[in-house]
């Protein structure tokens, strides 16, 4: 039989640098209106992403587990 890996990397730290260098590019400096735009924009993105993830892995474990 095989076995789920319901476990993710931790890819907080990496999107943050990533969304860092993502605004800087498209939004100018740090501080700037379009940089603070850009990084809300990316972390609501985000906050969506993280809810599927779970969403995603609870329906996993209850179907692991039968329910």
């Amino acid at each position: 039989g095989g076995c789920a890996n319901l476990d993710r990397h931790n890819a907080n730290a990496v999107s943050q640098t990533d969304d860092d260098a993502y605004c800087l590019a498209n939004g100018g400096p740090q501080g700037a209106p379009a940089y603070v735009a850009c990084r809300k924009d990316r972390d609501v993105a985000a906050s969506h992403s993280d809810r599927m993830e779970k969403t995603h892995r609870d329906l996993a474990e209850r179907m692991l587990n039968g329910q």
